[in-house]
């Protein structure tokens, strides 16, 4: 180790532990990491993002399509600022990360110096290790310790080291405590089991259960034969949460998709008519969603503090949900009533053939689940799909059909805009080979579509599909809908996105009639380079509910008579939409 600088010290350390890739965008306050970075480009891979703010987006899909630790760099003061939207983002979804962030001069630290912004403290509400490193002696301790809390409580982690301080050299000065070579770069994973006794209690709730349902999260990605294996002994309907939407295959008979907002109507009428709850992997948060009627509910979860979060549990299995479930299966009985279930199943029939009416609907302007429909028909069977959000997650969630080894991820819980670009390139570094499609809003896209730079610099194989109207969509009709207040504030100006895709290098189309959907994304998808699709589509197309409430309706009526401007517009595709559906 002698000789060593921190900078050396600390990639020789993520090295060790695996790192291939970080996230970053370069500056002088991380000179002396980037030096060392250039030293080894053969050995781990510097992704050069427009933003800081991408890197930490990229950094959480790297996470999240990989399963593996996600990394990002950014320089002192305003660099670490820009990593906090994306660091958030993984931290609320539960995906370890850790981000490095520079400093000034250790010495001239608290004295109104350029850029002295004390990152340490601003990332204490967002990072669950939060350290600076003091000295080559430090590296390893900070290293080791950062990565093992973000792999084992699945968040972010964040090291801050100051300028100066990553030229210092290991002279071999350590205190007499620290005792050399004490820290291993070494993590297993814990895939804990409740014990018997809470099993038994279970599986007794589940077997003298009638109607039971199975809602399945982002936990239980990794149980996909067992969740199956549930839900064909107990005869039950399996409900996903967005972030679990690749769980099960969404053409698989024991599921109803979605729920909620985005959801599916059968969704929330199997919710609302079971009498047991089976939670895996999730803590779904719309409350308004779980059952109103007496429902016995089993809640499995890796976290014990999330046990009981949503919902009244009467049995909390704290666990691995992969694992949980193995154990569990094995006490329950296989019931033969399937009445329950072909009820879901009947209407189930009837809400995909309503999808295929919408997706199929020849009328111009050009509807978005034609769009998503059409897509959907044409993806490749393991491609990833990283989608925005705004009214575009409404089409992905009820219209992209999860296949066979397909993987979905939005931002989940902090539900933050522009993460699907980002995202894209996070999950392309992270899966070589394999076809992302990243599904963008026009106001989520033009926040960080700079990446597209990236994309085209690192020629990754990403079809980004971005759905136009020139307006915040889902805001629009949140105000409309849930406030009952006319849209302010929403109205976009228009930007040619298939320009601006050929001046960063990118190939492109502009699609806006139904006829040449399925040709121009067959295009777009066959082509063996980034491409930008930008489907210009009905501004007037509203993401209606899987079941409207009469509070709903109140509101878009109280909308309406308060001056909404485009009443008519809306008014005519609701109804003739309506009647679509009737007919």
């Amino acid at each position: 180790m002698s000789n060593k600088s921190v900078s050396e010290l600390l990639i020789e350390r993520l090295m060790q532990w695996g790192v291939d890739t970080i996230f970053s965008l370069p500056g002088d306050g991380i000179n002396g990491i980037y030096e060392v970075l250039r030293v080894n480009e053969k050995n781990i891979r510097l992704v050069q993002v427009r933003h800081e703010e991408a890197a930490a987006f990229a950094a959480c899909a790297y996470a999240k399509y990989s399963g593996r630790l996600g990394v990002c760099l950014a320089t002192s003061g305003p660099g670490g600022v820009h990593l906090l939207n994306g660091l958030y983002d993984a931290k609320f979804d539960g995906q370890p990360v850790l981000a490095i962030t520079g400093h000034t001069f250790h010495d001239l630290i608290g004295t109104h110096y350029k850029q002295d912004l004390d990152l340490d403290k601003l990332f204490m509400d967002v990072a669950a290790y939060n350290e600076r490193i003091m000295g080559p002696s430090h590296v390893h301790n900070v290293v080791d310790e950062a990565i093992k809390t973000a792999l084992s409580k699945r968040t972010v982690v964040h090291i801050n080291i100051p300028k100066d301080i990553q030229e210092w050299e290991m002279d071999g000065q350590r205190s007499k405590a620290n005792v050399l070579a004490h820290s291993a770069n070494i993590y297993e994973m814990s895939r804990p089991v409740p014990s018997l006794v809470e099993l038994n209690a279970a599986a007794a709730l589940i077997n003298v259960g009638k109607k039971v349902v199975i809602l399945a999260g982002q936990g239980a990605l990794d149980a996909r034969e067992e969740i199956l294996q549930l839900a064909a002994m107990t005869q039950g309907v399996i409900i996903k949460a967005l972030l679990g939407k690749a769980v099960v295959p969404d053409d698989n008979p024991y599921t109803t998709g979605g729920l909620g907002l985005l959801g599916s109507a059968p969704s929330q009428d199997a919710m609302q008519e079971c009498d047991t709850l089976i939670m895996a992997g999730t803590s779904f948060p719309y409350m308004e969603f779980y059952p109103k009627q007496p429902v016995r509910t089993v809640q499995i979860d890796i976290d014990s503090a999330r046990i009981g979060l949503r919902n009244k549990v009467e049995v909390g299995l704290t666990g691995d949900c992969r694992e949980t479930l193995r154990a569990l299966l094995k006490l329950l009985e296989v019931k033969s009533d399937k009445s329950f279930l072909e009820k879901s199943q009947g209407r189930m029939k009837k809400w995909n053939e309503l999808l295929r009416v919408e997706g199929t609907c020849p009328d111009k302007p050009l509807k978005p689940q034609v769009v998503a429909y059409n897509l959907s028909s044409l993806m490749d069977s393991n491609c990833i799909i990283c989608a925005d959000t705004g009214v575009v997650t409404t089409w992905a969630a009820r219209h992209i059909m999860v296949r066979e080894d397909m993987q979905f991820s939005i931002s989940g819980n902090l539900s933050s805009m522009a993460n699907s670009l980002p995202y894209a390139i996070g999950a392309s570094m992270a899966n070589p080979g394999r076809k992302v499609i990243c599904l963008c809003g026009d106001g989520g896209f033009s926040m960080l579509m700079c990446e597209l730079a990236t994309i085209a610099k690192y020629q990754l194989p990403v079809k980004i599909i971005i759905f136009k109207n020139n307006t915040y969509g889902m805001i629009k009709w949140e105000q409309i809908v849930f406030e009952g207040n006319p849209e302010y504030g929403v109205e976009l100006h228009p930007i040619d996105f298939a320009m601006f895709a050929r001046s960063c290098g990118v190939a492109s189309f502009t699609l806006d009639d139904p006829a040449l959907v399925q040709t121009i994304l067959r295009q777009a998808l066959d082509t063996h380079c980034p491409t930008v699709v930008e489907a210009i589509i009905d501004p007037y197309e509203a993401p209606m509910p899987g079941h409207i409430t009469s509070d709903q309706a109140w509101h878009f009526v109280e909308a309406v008579m308060r001056g909404e401007k485009d009443r008519w517009n809306i008014i005519k595709t609701i109804i003739k939409n309506n009647v679509r559906r009737v007919l």
